[in-house]
């Protein structure tokens, strides 16, 4: 939900509006606060929910525990999530860099005590997350506040925020849509890869498999959040041309960066597994997955920083209506089909996301191609115009 703030900040900061910056991100941190709270319990019950789905009992109780600890991490991510927008809507990276790299360093000794010092195990593991996660808040907090660079955007808490929030979910909902019905279609795999003959192997394998995707995957999504911000700026300050040739930079150097990632993956096949287990069996089977991760990876790195520019321009409507038809229309049914039907097993549930990945993508060019800049350029405007003269109303 907090990603509609990459079309609300972005296009507000294009058209110099400055002060509508901080609103939007305290109206989408109270809006996500809410929404945890239901989230925090079905976490809660995360062990009998996959129990109920047919899981393998042993790994349903282990995950329930982890998620459990995750919990004050919920809260955190959703406050850095509407703080990293913020933020980057205004061109400001390098201290959410050096926010995060102290963070990052700060949590290696978190882990490091709670999981071996005080021998808490996987739950220290949860825990040291939801620690680095609040220190990562604590720490942007302080910046917003105390930074000349947020002067203009950041001008103290206002009862502004708890105005107009029913126009902040007309987009938040359908930005929340169009990226969880993506990462839930990977997570449903590693699900359906519990009720294959070896689930532990296939559920360790996948589970593996899905890591290394998401590691990957941050590259694409900064770059992704590079050109949200970049076409969102250039629309809410009218240039449309500019907007375009974002995109079409942002899609060469994706191409770019997804060749070299692909090649990195297929290269390093044989020692991969290692970094994660010491089962041969595992290293073996995760070595056979690394060129469909490979062809995943490439096809993902593209389709995200296409996302990015779509929810730069406001389309998560439309890209929610591709998602479907990409993830549940067609990648979870071949999926389903590869691995249940046809018998390939793993290779075949991660076949399923390689065709959805493709489908999103063939739909996501098709959607830049028939773009009229201009006329994006224009609803950009009057979006920014609408919230604007909402605000002076409410003042007044």
């Amino acid at each position: 939900m907090g990603s509609a703030l990459e079309t609300l900040c972005g296009q507000a900061y294009g058209a110099k509006q400055y002060h509508m910056l901080g609103v939007h991100m305290q109206r989408a941190i109270l809006v996500l606060l809410v929404v945890s709270i239901p989230l925090a319990f079905i976490w809660f019950y995360t062990s009998q929910i996959l129990k109920a789905f047919g899981q393998d009992v042993e790994i349903a109780i282990e995950a329930g525990k982890f998620i459990r600890w995750l919990i004050p991490s919920l809260f955190a991510h959703g406050i850095i999530q509407c703080m990293i927008r913020f933020l980057q809507a205004q061109n400001i990276v390098f201290p959410m860099m050096t926010t995060s790299g102290i963070t990052a360093l700060l949590h290696i000794l978190i882990c490091w005590l709670l999981v071996y010092k005080y021998s808490f195990g996987m739950r220290g593991a949860a825990l040291a997350i939801s620690i680095s996660y609040w220190i990562n808040v604590l720490l942007l907090a302080f910046y917003i506040k105390l930074s000349p660079a947020c002067k203009t955007t950041w001008t103290g808490f206002s009862k502004k925020t708890l105005q107009d929030i029913f126009k902040f979910l007309k987009l938040a909902i359908p930005s929340a849509i169009m990226i969880c019905l993506e990462y839930w279609s990977f997570e449903m795999v590693v699900l359906l890869s519990g009720r294959l003959p070896n689930p532990k192997l296939e559920t360790s394998v996948l589970s593996i498999s899905l890591n290394t995707c998401w590691m990957v995957y941050t590259i694409s999504v900064g770059v992704g959040g590079a050109v949200s911000t970049r076409v969102a700026n250039e629309l809410g300050a009218g240039q449309a041309q500019k907007a375009r040739l974002a995109v079409y930079v942002v899609t060469a150097i994706a191409l770019i960066e997804g060749v070299t990632v692909a090649a990195i993956t297929f290269l390093v096949r044989g020692v991969w597994g290692r970094l994660y287990s010491n089962e041969e069996e595992v290293i073996k089977y995760l070595s056979s997955m690394m060129l469909l991760l490979a062809a995943s990876n490439f096809l993902d790195g593209l389709q995200c920083v296409l996302s990015g520019a779509a929810r730069g321009c406001g389309w998560q409507n439309t890209c929610s209506v591709i998602n479907v038809i990409a993830y549940y229309v067609v990648g979870i049914p071949l999926a389903v089909v590869f691995a249940f039907v046809l018998h390939i097993g793993g290779r075949g549930l991660w076949l399923g996301i390689i065709c959805a990945l493709l489908t999103q993508l063939v739909l996501l060019v098709l959607l830049n191609l028939r773009t009229n800049w201009e006329e994006e350029a224009r609803k950009a405007k009057e979006r920014v115009e609408r919230n604007g003269v909402s605000t002076i109303e409410m003042a007044s």
